[in-house]
């Protein structure tokens, strides 16, 4: 694995007096790169050329950071699956798509994608785990998605079970395709193919339940 070197680019954001936004680009490179196993506060500093003490100004440490980059993460997940949600075509072909854009996203933003589903917020002992507002807003569109594409519903079936089990099955095929476990060459469906095939099986089962 090849050392990681700042580039002036990196050090010219502090002295332009962006030092938050630089520090949370150099988390998500270095998860990208590394995992969050193998991410420091150091190596952030080191990244944007200021002293580790610096980066107390803005974040109260890893953890607070990481879940900055889990933030940002899920605005551009949330982002991209409302684009299309609102793209051309049948409900149903929207909704495909966005499954279809979270593998995308999975696929270009290794960084932010692995900060989502791995940074947690401290919280005291004893307390609940509390929900993302950003993960909530993607949970969301698929629920919103379900609802314009069969707005008959799913006979007494709540829409949300059936959003859980696609983000599943999407969440499923992702990190699969991430850690090079898909299957794949000559006559076999690519993540995409894999993908549309359960999104119909999912849908449209629910829907003969229905009937």
């Amino acid at each position: 694995m090849r050392p990681w070197r700042s580039r002036p680019s990196d050090r010219s954001s502090y002295h332009h007096g962006n030092l938050k936004e630089a520090l949370i680009e150099a988390a998500r490179r270095f998860i990208a790169e590394r995992g969050l196993g193998g991410f420091t506060l150091v190596d952030a500093a080191r990244l944007v050329g200021v002293s580790p003490a610096a980066l107390y100004r803005h974040f109260r440490g890893r953890e607070a950071l990481l879940e900055e980059v889990a933030e940002r993460g899920f605005a551009e997940l949330a982002a991209r699956l409302g684009r299309a949600l609102r793209g051309p075509g049948t409900p149903l072909e929207r909704f495909t798509r966005m499954g279809e854009a979270y593998l995308a996203f999975a696929e270009e933003e290794p960084g932010y994608y692995a900060a989502i589903f791995e940074a947690r917020p401290p919280v005291p002992d004893g307390a609940d785990q509390p929900p993302r507002p950003r993960e909530q807003d993607a949970f969301s569109l698929l629920v919103e998605a379900l609802r314009t594409t069969f707005p008959d519903g799913f006979s007494g079936v709540d829409p949300r079970f059936i959003a859980l089990e696609v983000w599943a099955l999407s969440h499923g095929l992702a990190t699969l395709a991430a850690a090079g476990r898909l299957p794949s060459g000559p006559g076999l469906p690519s993540k995409y193919d894999l993908l549309r095939a359960g999104v119909l099986a999912l849908v449209h089962g629910a829907t003969a339940r229905r009937t």
